[in-house]
């Protein structure tokens, strides 16, 4: 982990690093709690369509904890730590899971050479982060997924990102989306737009089905300045922008009629989402490799595909 040595007389770096830790993960609870509101009551608002009459939707949270007993799981990682899982089926919202998670541990041995600093940290690391999924009723309302992320080994950064999946591409609804995206890095010199753009664009793509995930938006990793505060204030922002913008499309759309054909469509491009997820997504490697919980995991999966 980060070497321990003195800053001043009374402060050492570990204690620095503690500090942050400890703030870096309550923002991350603070950030569920805050999009949990926002989306119940996007579900109070509901006004049209098939679910209307329904009761809205509320989050249910599971609390799992590995405790401190150096859980080793099949690929020699060691996980400890625990998090929370907050989930709703709604009348807008099918499906979405919004979890929270702060562990540490180590890495095996060949997971480390994978990892910035792990090898140097003997395998050690503490991570944090917030993960986000929607899959929605109405095939007009775009899937979003949306993850920010504090990782510590001998080294450390922020990672994260977020990317709108349309089952219809709206041509106001991307140019919204970017545009708020474009706002928030160029608001903090440690972030770089069209490079985040780019690396979205390469990342959420299925090779098998040569085609975009989505529509896309930002994912940046390995974010480390050499100013702590700032990369985290640029990591706070891209939570708040989602809490602005996302909402603002959900409720544009979410009162307008479609038809079971689009409901069908809507299906088939949810198959594709879920390859993606688990066939390349590396955060859904990471919790798997590392013995996170596979209910947390595989949160992501919508919960109902078809496949033509």
């Amino acid at each position: 982990m980060v070497a321990q040595k003195t800053i001043n007389d009374t402060v050492t770096e570990k204690e620095i690093w503690d500090t942050r830790k400890l703030e870096a993960s309550a923002w991350f609870r603070g950030l569920r709690n805050q999009i949990c509101a926002t989306f119940e009551a996007i579900e109070d608002e509901l006004a049209e369509g098939p679910f209307a009459d329904r009761d809205a939707g509320r989050f249910t949270r599971t609390p799992w904890d590995r405790g401190e007993t150096n859980n080793k799981n099949d690929s020699g990682s060691i996980l400890n730590g625990g998090g929370e899982i907050s989930l709703m089926h709604g009348r807008v919202f099918e499906k979405v899971g919004v979890n929270i998670s702060t562990v540490h541990g180590t890495f095996s041995e060949e997971f480390a050479k994978n990892i910035p600093g792990a090898l140097e940290s003997n395998g050690e690391f503490w991570a944090s982060g917030i993960s986000l999924v929607a899959h929605m009723r109405s095939p007009l309302v775009p899937a979003i997924h949306m993850n920010t992320r504090m990782i510590v080994t001998s080294k450390h950064w922020f990672g994260g990102g977020t990317d709108l999946n349309p089952m219809y591409e709206n041509e106001q609804d991307t140019t919204d989306f970017h545009g708020a995206l474009k706002d928030c890095c160029e608001r903090h010199d440690c972030a770089d737009y069209e490079h985040y753009k780019k690396w979205c664009d390469e990342y959420f793509f299925i090779p098998h089905r040569n085609q975009a995930r989505g529509i896309g938006g930002i994912f940046y990793d390995y974010l480390d300045s050499g100013d702590w505060d700032n990369d985290f204030a640029f990591t706070k922002d891209v939570g708040e922008t989602f809490d602005s913008i996302y909402p603002e499309i959900v409720r544009r759309h979410m009162n307008e009629p479609w038809t079971e054909a689009q409901r069908e469509h809507q299906l088939v491009k949810r198959g594709y989402y879920a390859e993606f997820n688990l066939l390349y997504d590396r955060g859904t490697q990471f919790g798997l490799k590392t013995g996170g919980n596979p209910e947390a995991i595989l949160m992501s999966l919508p919960p109902e595909a078809k496949w033509p």
